[in-house]
């Protein structure tokens, strides 16, 4: 068995991998509740001889691999699913209502933990690695928290390297760059105050619903007329919530969001145009508005030599001519920058498109493409090897 290739090794394990994969998707647990995932997770470590440590932002997992003298290095895999309700009516279908795990979390534990089996089976590295199972990626920043309870206290490993599935990428590919992966992400809430009324007698009050419109339109302009084009940048409104009847304009109502950037001189420019935007319009049409900033995750941005060592162990797996080595960065937000800000390495995509209409990310229709498992703890294996060189 040690000497196969770690692709071969991993398409061994394929079906159990999918095996685990499927009962992680069929039992999902959202944000710091990842208790049967966990335990999981730690009895699978067990078996395989690793050293298991429990309790890191209430459910993350760590595993230790020692083998000889060398560097440490962490490996990092989400596990927590989504407030969704699952219509893929797939056997292994959520067993858990309004939730699922449409990002495919599910898959990135199978596929470490697939990887970890391997390694702890061939031992073919000289130093030790840091399995590392998050909960809480999705909004929450659990990668925050495992730092903050210790996590490279505890286990001070010297780079650390995460991978995502990513459905907008041909499967059988991947993706890894240096600098930005992903964006930085600010979540805000916008309370508008104004006066009720008889919605036929509107002269009475002041109009809180007509304030949030036009305060939604004029956002737009902060990014198409207050941001340097060539710059990357994104705001958009995704909830608005007031009144309760037909015939009535409400005190109050509230809207939700995201800014998206890479540069922090660009966010710190939105936050700042914003709070001038809401104050402003707002008060403008005899109403007051309080802005919040909620949750925030920094950009994902990867030190290049780390990068360029992914891309080369990618290129040793399935070839050169299947590897994106300059990738355009996603708007999207990930919380392994909270790692990438406390230890050099890189973030990266496991192409796992089958056609290019099929469900993406966070989609009620979305799975976890099954025959990309192999691959991807494949890669894990290799990059360990690749950094930990016996």
């Amino acid at each position: 068995m040690n000497e196969l290739t770690p692709l071969a090794l991993s398409h061994a394990l394929g079906e159990e991998m999918a095996r685990w994969r499927q009962k992680i998707h069929a039992n999902p647990e959202t944000a710091f509740t990842e208790f049967e995932t966990a335990g999981f997770v730690a009895s699978q470590l067990q078996s395989f001889g690793i050293e298991v440590h429990q309790g890191l932002a209430t459910t993350g997992i760590v595993g230790v691999l020692e083998n000889g003298d060398g560097p440490m290095i962490g490996l990092r895999a989400d596990m927590d699913a989504l407030h969704i309700h699952e219509q893929t009516n797939l056997p292994y279908g959520s067993k858990n209502e309004g939730k699922m795990h449409a990002c495919g979390h599910d898959g990135h534990t199978a596929m470490l933990l697939g990887a970890a089996r391997i390694l702890a089976e061939t031992k073919h590295f000289s130093g030790t690695i840091i399995f590392i199972f998050q909960p809480a990626e999705e909004n929450e920043g659990g990668a925050e928290v495992m730092i903050k309870d210790g996590l490279f206290e505890r286990f001070p490993v010297e780079q650390v390297y995460g991978l995502h599935n990513w459905p907008a990428l041909e499967e059988g590919r991947m993706a890894v760059g240096p600098g930005p992966m992903m964006a930085a992400n600010e979540t805000f809430e916008i309370n508008i105050a104004g006066t009720g009324a008889h919605a036929a007698m509107p002269h009475l009050g002041t109009d809180p619903v007509i304030a949030a419109a036009q305060l939604i339109t004029a956002l737009q302009t902060l990014v198409s007329r207050r941001t340097d084009p060539q710059a990357a940048a994104v705001i958009t409104v995704t909830q608005i919530h007031g009144g309760d009847t037909w015939n009535v304009i409400p005190d109050h109502v509230d809207l939700r969001g995201t800014l998206r950037w890479f540069n922090p001189e660009i966010g710190a420019a939105l936050k700042a145009s914003l709070e001038e935007l809401c104050t402003g319009l707002v008060k403008s049409l005899g109403c007051e508005a309080q802005l919040s900033f909620v949750h925030a995750y920094p950009a994902t941005i990867n030190t290049p030599d780390t990068a360029n060592i992914c891309a080369d162990v990618m290129a040793e797996l399935i070839g050169e001519d299947f590897v994106d080595r300059d990738p355009v960065p996603s708007m999207g937000a990930e919380d392994f920058s909270f790692m990438l800000q406390q230890k050099p390495g890189s973030y990266a995509w496991l192409g796992t498109g089958t056609a290019p209409d099929c469900p993406k990310l966070h989609n009620p229709h979305y799975d976890f493409n099954d025959r990309q498992l192999p691959l991807g703890a494949a890669y894990w294996v290799q990059l360990a090897q690749t950094l930990l060189k016996a």
